[in-house]
């Protein structure tokens, strides 16, 4: 992958834990699973985000990215993909973070004018589309230029990212012990993005004890995250 240097700096922009996406306020089961340690077991903030790179993001959320950078602004065929996560997403927990994160992300792009930004977050208003956060990271990314490889390696860095966000604002790990797991998670996410992805690639994830601690979570009355 070679980026010209705008290229570059959009993707900088872009992936950058300072862009307004409203991930902030979800921990994508980390805090669950965390909290829930001893009836679920030991719990390892490196393994947690290993598990979340392999089992879910590469099967899951990569492959939906993918398919909707694709689709190249098709805003039909990205609502139908859209269903697809909805449908494939068992945990409500997990489904409605995902749906607000792609919601918060629609309205920053809208507002700074990135083509089918405004379109696509007015039939989420509809509910003709459901704005999962993957479908709508393939929608803006592509619109903004960047190509594939480039979308996938944002979208892998921004789970990884907020996922150590989350455990240093839990007190799990400190600040410099949480770059250190993101040190350690990078190659773990090119070597996800190496994978092949076909057009019509069937969304997997495998990761029973997070959705049992979000499902568990979601009946506790004090927490941090909303998953």
């Amino acid at each position: 992958m070679s980026l010209s240097a705008t290229n570059l700096l959009v993707a900088l922009q872009h992936g950058d834990g300072q862009f307004p996406s409203g991930g902030f306020a979800f921990s994508q089961g980390l805090e669950a699973s965390s909290s829930l340690a001893e009836r679920l077991g030991a719990f390892d903030f490196a393994g947690f985000v290993d598990t979340q790179i392999v089992h879910r993001w590469a099967g899951a959320d990569r492959v939906a990215l993918v398919r909707a950078h694709r689709l190249a602004g098709d805003l039909d065929a990205l609502a139908e993909l859209d269903r697809e996560v909805e449908a494939s997403t068992f945990v409500e927990g997990l489904r409605s973070g995902s749906r607000r994160n792609g919601a918060a992300l629609l309205t920053t792009h809208e507002r700074i004018g990135t083509k089918g930004a405004g379109a696509y977050r007015g039939m989420v208003r509809k509910g003709t589309a459901c704005g999962h956060l993957a479908i709508v990271q393939g929608l803006l990314w592509q619109a903004l230029g960047l190509d594939e490889p480039t979308a996938v390696a944002i979208g892998g860095y921004q789970m990884v990212a907020s996922l150590a966000t989350a455990a240093v604002r839990l007190g799990v790990v400190g600040a410099i012990d949480a770059q250190a797991v993101i040190a350690r998670a990078l190659p773990r996410i090119e070597a996800a993005t190496s994978k092949v992805v076909t057009d019509d690639e069937p969304l997997r994830s495998f990761t029973p004890l997070c959705e049992i601690a979000v499902a568990l979570h979601g009946a506790s009355g004090q927490r941090l995250f909303s998953n």
